[in-house]
């Protein structure tokens, strides 16, 4: 039997899915051996969950539910179809025909940078870049290919898909349509041949050769006999598929839906191709508790006022604002505020969020800087920052830079400086302190370093003129810096081949891990720094393994180097902290990471109230993606279309909001926006007609 769970935000549909599975687990264990042979002992449960967020909890909620007594497979629906490719590879390269290797899951840069390479190379990759940079027009075939897969679509029905689904299509548009087709089909066909797999490959390979092969079946069926599926809204439509086949073949499932959800959808997302399951379910509705803190007919009219301007709509007195005419006073008074009602015992730093269409720089540094100057930490939610963001990070790839010859047109003078500094810090209570100061650092470059693009080098102190004035503790750290230069130079020489990777493990150690005062962040950006490293040489590996000339060692950590400064590659090493802000910090978030977060907040202030990305998908929303959904019924996607899919959008993420609050939010709103322009996007009525809040100045 399958049941179909479905509610609104909070309506508690996790907590019924984890009921369900222990009356199923209690169910099974007393049933008699007869009824389960031996054979069948050994299979377990498949559970299912949006994000890895959600799939941790989920998975720690199930375990303690059963007290440890059944094994739980819990997986992202991609993390699940990875891990099954990889195990039955030997089912897929019998039917391709392929060199039979064991395969290598390629990271979304690395995807990025190999793709970039072998298409630069095409006689036509000019004219596709012409008009759009290089980096977005690859990132956006690629995810063609991975829409297209999530949806079960063949990739060679991209270039039609695009040519039908994409309006004022001129007759270079649709050759450029084409040329997209024709790049993801040598992609493919280039990677699987050398045993390289991204989402994309692996989406596709799994419908077409994976899950219809009667073998494979046959071991899934025997391994699941149950499925628990949490938040089936943001799945996509392969995930659906294979839950098809697993209930055609008698497997129990509990589903949860919330049809206000959809956070994905744009993402690989599918949501409305997954209702129809419920078809072939027991239906369970769930309801929002009658003591919420918006009535759901007054978040109906709050709606109805920002997706048609029904002015004069009642605003409930829990929704009050903040406006200014600058973005910058708004961040400063949104501070203000917030330090006053922490002062003022109203709320503890915990109970509030600050939510976001979109967190620039400028907004997370005022926010972060005021708060935390006023003893109240606040801390992002999921931070990517760019490993090159890291001064630790820069400083050893400096470093890299001066050891393996053939690259010394990376550096320049302000980074070898910076390195000085980095890497000669010591402890000294609290603090790290460099030995060498910045201005001593610049002096040192200037005067001794030795640039060449060969093999760049640091002369001996002596070569600054008045070395004698800078100290014991500097030339004592300098000097220390060249020898371990110069030891690392003579064991390559004397052919004790040291990789990248090692490399980095060494630097690290001797000049980094004396010191015991790095925060979480900065160790996240070495580990993340490693975890990169080991990846990268190991595709290398792989590639020189069938193209034995791929490229020389030099052109290898330059492209490593330069990759990294491109600023593709963030912070997230394994294992991951826990994904929501410590205990006792405000969280700050974009309301996808937000939404993502399954979490509530007595307080919530919406930065930017005023903005019109509220209701745009943004980074949230793939190239094209409307086109590949299993609704989509093939007419030209239009203007008109995008305009209805942004007001259904807003009203999700309203919906969802005011059913994670308890007691407030506050609109934070500013005339003019972060660029000068004018802020009136659609939540602009429910600000105007709200109470602003009281400031003590």
């Amino acid at each position: 039997m399958a049941i179909w769970i479905t509610g609104t935000t909070k309506s508690g549909k996790t907590s019924r899915l984890v009921t369900e599975f222990s009356q199923w687990v209690r169910k099974r264990l007393t049933t008699s051996s007869k009824t389960f042979p031996q054979q069948n002992l050994s299979a377990t449960v498949l559970v299912l969950a949006a994000n890895n967020h959600n799939r941790r909890e989920l998975s720690n909620l199930l375990s303690a539910a059963v007290e440890g007594t059944y094994p739980v497979v819990c997986k992202t629906p991609v993390g699940f179809v990875s891990d099954e490719v990889e195990l039955f590879w030997p089912l897929i390269f019998e039917q391709l025909k392929i060199k039979p290797q064991f395969p290598l899951r390629l990271r979304p840069e690395t995807e990025q940078e190999l793709a970039t390479q072998l298409w630069r190379e095409h006689p036509q990759w000019g004219s596709l870049i012409e008009t759009t940079k290089e980096y977005q027009v690859v990132r956006e075939t690629l995810d063609l290919l991975q829409l297209a897969g999530a949806s079960c679509i063949r990739a060679e029905d991209i270039p039609v898909i695009l040519e039908q689904g994409i309006s004022n299509l001129t007759e270079d548009g649709a050759k450029r349509h084409s040329l997209r087709g024709e790049l993801i089909l040598q992609w493919r066909d280039w990677a699987l041949a050398r045993g390289l797999l991204s989402y994309g490959l692996i989406y596709d390979l799994y419908w077409r050769y994976l899950l219809p092969n009667t073998q494979y079946q046959y071991h899934l069926i025997r391994r699941y006999p149950a499925v628990f599926a949490d938040d089936t809204d943001d799945y996509p439509a392969i995930a659906k598929n294979l839950i098809e086949v697993l209930l055609e073949q008698g497997a129990e499932a509990v589903f949860t839906y919330n049809p206000e959800g959809k956070i994905r959808l744009g993402l690989n997302a599918d949501p409305h191709y997954w209702q129809e399951l419920q078809n072939r379910c027991l239906v369970k509705t769930l309801s929002v508790s009658s003591n919420s803190l918006i009535t759901t007919e007054s978040v109906a009219n709050i709606i109805q006022l920002i997706t048609e301007t029904a002015y004069g709509a009642d605003i409930p007195s829990c929704i009050e604002s903040i406006q200014t005419i600058s973005r910058a006073e708004l961040l400063r008074e949104t501070a203000a505020y917030i330090i006053q009602i922490v002062k003022n015992q109203q709320v503890q730093p915990e109970d509030i969020a600050i939510i976001a269409p979109g967190l620039d720089e400028i907004a997370r540094y005022t926010l972060i800087e005021i708060l935390s100057a006023s003893g109240i930490p606040i801390e992002p939610v999921n931070e990517q920052r760019p490993l090159i963001s890291s001064p630790l990070v820069r400083a050893l790839l400096t470093l890299m830079a001066l050891v393996y010859p053939g690259i010394g047109r990376l550096l320049d003078r302000d980074s070898i400086a910076e390195m000085l500094t980095i890497l000669s810090q010591k402890p000294l209570g609290e603090k790290l302190v460099p030995q060498i100061d910045p201005v001593r650092a610049g002096l040192l470059a200037d005067y001794c370093y030795n640039v060449n693009p060969e093999q760049p080098d640091l002369l001996p102190i002596e070569s600054f003129p008045r070395w004698d004035r800078l100290g014991h503790q500097a030339t004592n750290a300098y000097q220390q810096i060249i020898e371990w230069i110069n030891n690392i130079r003579l064991q390559q020489h004397k052919q004790c081949f040291i990789t990248p990777t090692m490399f980095l493990h060494q630097g690290i150690e001797h000049f980094l891990n004396k010191n015991n005062h790095y925060s979480y962040a900065r160790l996240s950006s070495l580990r993340e720094l490693i975890e990169t490293a080991q990846h990268y040489w190991e595709v290398d590996r792989r590639l020189k393994q069938t193209e034995p000339s791929f490229q020389t060692q030099a052109v290898s950590v330059a492209q490593f180097i330069q990759l990294l400064r491109r600023g593709t590659i963030t912070a997230n090493p394994l294992p991951q902290r826990q994904f929501p802000p410590k205990q006792g910090a405000i969280s700050l978030a974009t309301i996808f990471q937000y939404r993502s977060l399954k979490t509530s907040h007595p307080w919530q202030f919406w930065l930017d109230a005023g903005s019109h990305l509220w209701s745009k998908g943004g980074a949230a929303t793939l190239f094209a993606a409307p086109l590949f959904l299993k609704e989509w019924s093939g007419k030209t996607w239009m203007a008109e279309d995008e305009y209805e899919m942004e007001q259904q959008r807003l009203a999700r993420i309203i919906r969802d909001l005011l059913g994670r609050v308890t007691e407030k939010v506050i609109l934070c709103h500013s005339d003019l926006g972060v660029n000068g322009t004018e802020q009136i996007g659609a939540l602009l009525p429910l600000v105007q007609g709200s109470r602003q809040v009281i400031i003590n100045s």
